[in-house]
């Protein structure tokens, strides 16, 4: 899983080249998406995902719940984000490769900027930790995962040569993938953070294609 999109607000970490500049409103709404998601995060650091309640968190935010619910869907969004803002994410990052690109790349691609969805180290380190250490966070993971998969295939599938086993190719590639970045970030977390996932990846990658 690629955890972090800033709720139903979530952007990449820097502007789209080209894209008009935010307004106050604007600013105004991802500051307080901001907060209630640091808030979320030090409560569920510091006494557990399950015992913390979305009240809790919206009273110590400074929010309302209805306020809360607008910027995210779910408590579980708090930590993996929309599941929607993913699978788009993702597949949109996989269309816009050059066609020359394999379909290594393009996942690769699609990975790094899920990535790019969190605000820092950090706070990427604190994520996967929670999805990594609480069974209904990554329950949840593996459901998004899955379906990301399946909207990626014909993507995937498109990239490779035709023939009668494309689509079960694109399939075995597409769970490999996301098999060796869920191994990079297992290690990731083992370590506290220790090097980079990307790079954790790659070695995974390397070594079970070799």
């Amino acid at each position: 899983m690629t955890p972090g999109t800033q709720g139903r607000q979530g952007t990449r970490g820097t502007q789209a080249e080209g894209a008009s500049a935010p307004t106050l409103w604007d600013r105004t709404r991802q500051l307080a998406a901001q907060e209630i998601l640091r808030t979320a995060l030090r409560l569920f650091s510091e006494q557990g995902y399950e015992a913390t309640t979305i009240a809790q968190i919206a009273r110590e935010a400074g929010v309302s719940q209805r306020t809360l619910f607008r910027y995210f869907g779910t408590k579980e969004d708090l930590v993996g984000g929309s599941q929607d803002e993913f699978v788009a994410l993702m597949t949109e990052t996989v269309r816009e490769q050059p066609a020359e690109a394999d379909v290594w790349e393009a996942l690769r691609a699609a990975l790094k900027a899920a990535l790019s969805l969190h605000t820092s180290p950090e706070d990427a380190l604190e994520r996967f930790r929670l999805v990594h250490r609480t069974d209904s966070l990554r329950a949840a993971y593996l459901g998004k995962r899955v379906r990301c998969q399946e909207e990626l295939l014909p993507l995937l599938e498109a990239r490779l040569k035709p023939s009668g086993t494309a689509r079960v190719r694109a399939r075995a590639i597409a769970a490999t993938a996301f098999a060796c970045f869920d191994a990079a970030t297992t290690t990731w977390v083992e370590t506290d953070g220790r090097g980079n996932i990307l790079d954790l990846y790659d070695q995974g990658l390397a070594a079970v294609r070799g």
